[in-house]
């Protein structure tokens, strides 16, 4: 049976102009990266543009890597978060203690690997989701880079049989967005695959929007 809602998270806002175009478009969350990265942005930053652009109709996700709680909670001190993102090596009892001073959903990214999706079963009960990215040495997302579909319906089995969603992340765009399409995962996250010149563009969202919905409707 085709999965027709799919959640749909663009990741990746590193300017007003940014978040303004998310907000206009038809996905249910909005990713900002306080990591290390071409498109890492502080949360005070975001935290004007929220001020400014208000209400903003998405969930907003933070994407961190390796960082402490302390370092969460500052972010979370200036950001109504929906949800955090752990993008590291974080460790199943790092998102217990996480969960517990946060009251957060947390989510956990899993950088794909032969039988990667063996992973998932160490953070059961304390992942509220999964975000299935590409291994790439050297970093922890945001390279544009895919990884084997084939192995997506092992991973949404996995998140499925522990009743949490399973995003798919890395080399997404309108090229190959009907191919993934085909594996029914819970939900997509696309920074790059939405990107013109480094910033968000008009035209490739609508271009990608309109290719999930002729099969999907879009959360």
């Amino acid at each position: 049976m085709v999965n027709k809602n799919i959640a749909v998270k663009y990741c990746g806002c590193r300017s007003r102009e940014d978040l303004e175009l998310v907000m206009n478009s038809s996905a249910g969350y909005a990713g900002f990266i306080f990591a290390q990265s071409k498109r890492k942005v502080r949360p005070e930053e975001v935290s004007r543009w929220l001020k400014e652009l208000q209400p903003v109709p998405q969930k907003l996700v933070g994407v961190f890597v390796n960082s402490s709680i302390e370092e969460i909670e500052q972010a979370l001190n200036v950001l109504p978060l929906d949800v955090i993102q752990c993008h590291g090596d974080e460790t199943p009892q790092f998102l217990k203690q996480l969960k517990k001073k946060t009251g957060k959903t947390i989510w956990k990214a899993v950088r794909h690997e032969e039988e990667g999706w063996k992973a998932l079963a160490e953070y059961a009960g304390v992942a509220d989701g999964y975000v299935i990215d590409a291994r790439v040495a050297g970093a922890y997302g945001g390279t544009g880079t895919a990884f084997d579909w084939e192995a997506v319906p092992f991973y949404l089995e996995a998140a499925s049989v522990q009743e949490v969603p399973c995003f798919i992340a890395g080399g997404i765009s309108a090229s190959n967005i009907t191919r993934l399409l085909s594996f029914q995962p819970h939900g997509i996250d696309i920074s790059s695959g939405i990107e013109m010149d480094g910033k968000k563009s008009k035209e490739a969202i609508t271009e990608l929007e309109g290719m999930i919905i002729n099969e999907n409707s879009i959360s």
